[in-house]
């Protein structure tokens, strides 16, 4: 097997046994991002010299005894992300040529860590779209079959770790950014508690939607990666005062007397056979393991999709208003201020215009109230929900996406067929809980299915904890794209 096929906490065992270094899984990740990329396009830039010096501070560092769960490890971060001095686009034309003179939280935690860090990886511009295909430099193509979409909007992270060009990646979830891709790409994505990682240095796109989440091979992987970004900074207001589990212990694989809840709506009609076959499957398993299965309602279900698109939008609208040609990346060259905002804002692509235009009209004087307004009632009724669901089990498990990934065009041309992926991730993000994506098998194509697990406010070591099990007891996860 070589260095890129296996996961991060094999390399990670080989780091401290000395029979690797870090500079020489680098090499073979960089080796492998040179031989496979041109087709997968998940990075939209590398940072080669940037990460060989890294790496080598990384040996130097093992070499005098230090140790973390990520030191030495070759990762890629999205493209959404800030890296000090390394052009940070957010997939956009109007960030083209930005570089930040700072650190995100996140990159500060893994470069402390002594994580490598190899590169951007590629997204939707400004994290809106569930397939990669609107970002204004390139398509990511899914590393299983590559005519058909990554997931989005954190595909270039997702296909970069399934295709061995990372151990592990970070992504920004808002509405299944993390998940969606995870079970396209049939890796390990959790979206933790918002406020559990510090969205400081991140581009934004729905402030209180958006969470930092991380990707993995395995369950565990993902979850070494998340302890070292996750923690409280005074810099993010809503960055929750909490100290950080060891993810990793909480491993343990017992899930015996776990109540699981399965929410009715999720099972609906018109949903692809193949995945709800191998996610039932998977809930049996679960039960096969000692869990308990009870069926719950999730009444509010309904109305996620619209309640988070209005709320999404809304807060995009309100983001996105300071890139206006002053501050940010290229100026658009104009008689006056109101020209020259104008010609900057339209090297914003189709996609971004549309929710940027859809947000400014719900929040216009006269619809507020009709729309913006009664989707944040809308949400208080969805956070009830779960509340509710929570007093009653301890994790519910349910599809990550109604099917598998579809081709690269497929659903670009029809807005609202595109936001339909996102139907089972959605309400999550507007709970604020923490829910995973984990593989469970694969359709009648060979493209993966990924089973999500959900669980209440600062849950992560029990979702953790009940995916490792499923994935102790089944080979899903240990499929490989023949790239």
């Amino acid at each position: 097997m070589s260095l890129t096929e296996k996961t991060l906490t094999q390399v990670r065992d080989q780091l401290r046994s000395g029979d690797t270094t870090s500079v020489a899984l680098t090499e073979a990740i960089l080796s492998r991002i040179d031989a496979v990329d041109g087709d997968v396009k998940s990075y939209v830039r590398t940072t080669d010299e940037l990460a060989l010096e890294q790496a080598k501070a990384a040996d130097e560092r093992i070499a005098r005894g230090e140790s973390s769960p990520m030191l030495g490890i070759p990762v890629g971060i999205k493209d959404l992300i800030c890296a000090d001095g390394v052009e940070t686009t957010a997939g956009s034309k109007i960030l083209e040529g930005f570089k930040p003179p700072y650190n995100a939280f996140v990159t500060e935690k893994l470069k402390a860590a002594g994580a490598v860090i190899v590169g951007m990886t590629n997204t939707d511009e400004f994290g809106m779209g569930s397939s990669t295909e609107h970002s204004a430099y390139q398509t990511t193509s899914n590393p299983w079959d590559l005519t058909r979409v990554p997931g989005g909007s954190s595909g270039g992270s997702a296909a970069a770790v399934a295709s061995g060009m990372a151990y592990a990646s970070l992504g920004t979830d808002t509405g299944g950014s993390v998940r969606t891709p995870a079970s396209f790409c049939n890796i390990v994505g959790i979206r933790p508690t918002y406020g559990r990682v510090s969205r400081w240095g991140v581009i934004a796109y729905a402030s209180s939607l958006d969470q930092i989440g991380t990707f993995g091979r395995t369950v565990q992987d993902a979850a070494a990666m998340l302890g070292t970004v996750a923690g409280h900074d005074p810099r993010d207001s809503t960055s929750l005062q909490r100290p950080v589990p060891d993810y990793e212990a909480a491993l343990t694989g017992d899930i015996k007397g776990l109540k699981v809840g399965i929410p009715k709506q999720y099972f609906i009609d018109g949903m692809d056979a193949d995945t709800e076959a191998a996610v039932r499957a998977a809930i049996d398993k679960l039960a096969d393991l000692g869990a308990e299965i009870i069926e719950i309602d999730l009444n509010m279900a309904d109305y996620a999709l619209a309640t988070y698109y209005l709320i999404a939008t809304s807060e995009a609208s309100s983001n996105l208003a300071r890139y206006d040609g002053v501050r940010y990346g290229p100026r658009g060259s104009g008689r006056d201020v109101t020209e020259t905002t104008m010609k900057t804002r339209a090297k914003f692509g189709d996609e971004v215009k549309n929710r940027i235009m859809l947000g400014t009209f719900a929040l216009s004087s006269g619809y507020y109230d009709a729309y913006y307004g009664k989707a944040l009632k809308a949400r208080t009724l969805i956070i009830r929900d779960f509340e509710k669901a929570f007093e009653q089990v301890d994790v519910i498990a349910t599809p990550t996406a109604p099917d598998t990934a579809f081709k690269i065009g497929d659903k670009t041309t029809d807005p609202l067929e595109m936001y339909l992926s996102d139907i089972y991730t959605v309400s999550l993000n507007l709970s604020a809980g923490c829910g995973l994506s984990v593989p469970c098998g694969f359709d009648r194509d060979n493209m993966p299915i990924g089973l999500q697990l959900m669980g209440n406010t600062l849950q992560e070591e029990l979702i953790l904890n009940t995916a490792f099990a499923y994935e102790q007891a089944t080979d899903w996860h240990k499929q490989r794209p023949s790239l």
